[in-house]
């Protein structure tokens, strides 16, 4: 989940002595035939919605009749139980449908990340009476991309930001990361939309709009509507473009779904049954053994649980793992008869002289906080000469290879043309000014690096820069300086113009006030003059 911007795994090992485990394999989605009573009940409920909610009242009351089906298909579900009016005539919409409609094979690779997980949030949708439109909502968010991440840190298929993950008890630390769990970010997501339903009235445009944009924006737009007399629903509303694009995505999607002959377009069938069963158990256990157990390769392993980020599950927890329903009983009594000691290969370190507990954690693959947990130390200060337990890999890094750093490097392209520069940042540098100087771009930068567009820099760090040579290098960085001269500068510098705001920059590249005063050293309450330069990066929102 954005707010205006612009995204491994706990297996652990039971065993018979004193283990304790359940499980969750949930009922298929498919609703018990209704009374004529029950359906008249319901007619009547729905009958006092109107517009104002979203809800398109005809569909609603043709789906009660729908809802009585049995459907092998997930997507054929949700086709027949779409809830929220599709606004089609609308241009913003119309557009929308035309791209889903040409791209087959963006809707193919969606089907196919989406098959183990559409089931469970579909589930869940219906347990809470929720339209299940919104199990489309990770469509427009990731592309049902458990390792989607954006240049504002969003992460998951639900593509929440650290700082609200955190609001909805969404864990995030080195080991583990909630924000990618698929059963805790499905509920996490599932709260933060209900409460923005209620906040908001019931009106479901409000709540999305939110879920993108953040609560505030929102709740500020409707407020200079209602002092301007104008009408608040969402299509009245100014909002970040980011924001005003992200609904009618969502409706365009649904669709293309509903009239999928129409358009012709094809749903990849999934089934509408439970794809995982998860397990829980007791304690941190190595990915790979989770592997060898269950017989998955790391990879399913990993997209089935990629809420992990290392070779091993979070020593503190969660201790759920999610496998196949047709793996899983057989799981469960391999793990059962792993003795406790084999989850995890130990190794004794003998501290040396100048050693910190954070070089020996980065050498081992592990946290501070897990050695000291493992070794019961009550401070990070450690003795040359005394020894350490150290939970290591049972196999090489390059196996785990949808662990945070795989995907780190393997997403990074760490050789360039030319000559290889080391530059160590200064006080006060940005990526801006550092890309400038060599006659690069900051996107280069990032991806030599391996850090987004918004990493905060410190003095002393080393950035790799690549230049082709001298030459080129100065060619580029005078055609950067004679770009700089116009008024906008490919959308990482804007020229302050007479009339110009923090506020009104701010919402020309959808982004936050604080970010400009942040990347540009700035004090809140700073006035701008016309002709100064302000450093802007325009938020990115990829599938």
């Amino acid at each position: 989940m954005h707010m205006t911007r612009k995204a491994i795994i706990c297996f652990v090992p039971l065993i018979l002595s004193g283990c304790n485990f359940t499980t969750t394999r949930p009922d298929p989605v498919d609703v018990p035939a209704t009374s004529n009573h029950q359906k008249l009940v319901a007619s009547e409920k729905i009958a006092n919605l109107d517009g104002k909610s979203g809800i398109n009242v005809d569909e609603h009351l043709q789906n009660q009749v729908a809802k009585q089906q049995n459907y092998s298909d997930a997507w054929v579900l949700l086709k027949d139980n779409l809830q929220l009016d599709r606004h089609v005539t609308k241009n913003s919409v119309k557009q929308k449908i035309a791209w889903f409609a040409k791209n087959q094979e963006y809707l193919d690779r969606v089907s196919d990340r989406a098959e183990p997980y559409l089931y469970h949030i579909i589930t869940k949708l219906k347990e809470r009476n929720m339209p299940l439109d919104i199990a489309l909502l990770p469509v427009v968010e990731s592309a049902y991309q458990p390792f989607a991440y954006s240049p504002a840190r969003a992460s998951g298929i639900w593509q929440f930001i650290p700082g609200t993950g955190k609001r909805f008890g969404l864990k995030q630390n080195w080991w583990y990361d909630g924000r990618r769990d698929i059963v805790a970010s499905t509920d996490a997501a599932l709260d933060y939309l209900e409460a923005l339903h209620k906040q908001f009235n019931g009106n479901w445009f409000h709540a999305l709009a939110a879920y993108n944009s953040g609560e505030g924006n929102v709740a500020r737009a409707i407020r200079r509507n209602k002092k301007a007399g104008k009408s608040t629903d969402f299509w009245s509303l100014r909002l970040p473009r980011e924001t005003r694009n992200y609904v009618p995505s969502l409706l365009a999607v649904a669709e293309v779904l509903k009239h999928s002959d129409k358009h012709k377009i094809k749903f990849k069938t999934i089934a509408n049954k439970p794809y995982f069963e998860q397990i829980n158990i007791d304690s941190q256990i190595d990915l790979s053994t989770v592997s060898k157990l269950s017989g998955l390769s790391i990879d399913e392993v990993y997209t089935l649980n990629p809420g992990f980020n290392r070779w091993a599950t979070d020593p503190k927890g969660p201790h759920r793992i999610l496998i196949p329903v047709d793996k899983a009983d057989n799981f469960k009594q391999k793990i059962a008869a792993l003795p406790k000691s084999e989850r995890i290969k130990w190794q004794q370190h003998k501290i040396q002289q100048g050693e910190s507990l954070g070089k020996i954690a980065s050498r081992y693959q592990t946290s501070v906080s897990a050695l000291k947990e493992i070794n019961r130390l009550k401070s990070s200060r450690i003795r040359a000469g005394h020894s350490l337990l150290i939970p290591t890999a049972k196999e090489s890094k390059k196996y785990y290879s949808l662990s945070a750093d795989a995907r780190k490097f393997k997403g990074l392209k760490t050789t360039g043309d030319g000559k290889r520069y080391i530059y160590s940042v200064k006080r006060g540098d940005n990526l801006w000014d550092i890309g400038r100087h060599y006659g690069i771009s900051v996107s280069q930068l990032t991806r030599w690096n391996g850090i987004s567009k918004r990493s905060l820099l410190r003095p002393g760090q080393k950035l790799t820069v690549w230049v082709k040579d001298d030459k080129n290098r100065k060619e580029k960085a005078s055609l950067v300086k004679t770009v700089a001269k116009s008024t906008k500068l490919d959308g990482n510098a804007y020229i302050v113009q007479q009339g110009d705001s923090l506020w009104l920059i701010a919402r020309k590249f959808d982004i936050h006030v604080k970010d400009i005063l942040e990347w540009n050293n700035l004090k809140k309450g700073k006035h701008l003059q016309p002709g100064q330069s302000l450093i802007v990066q325009q938020n990115v929102t990829g599938a």
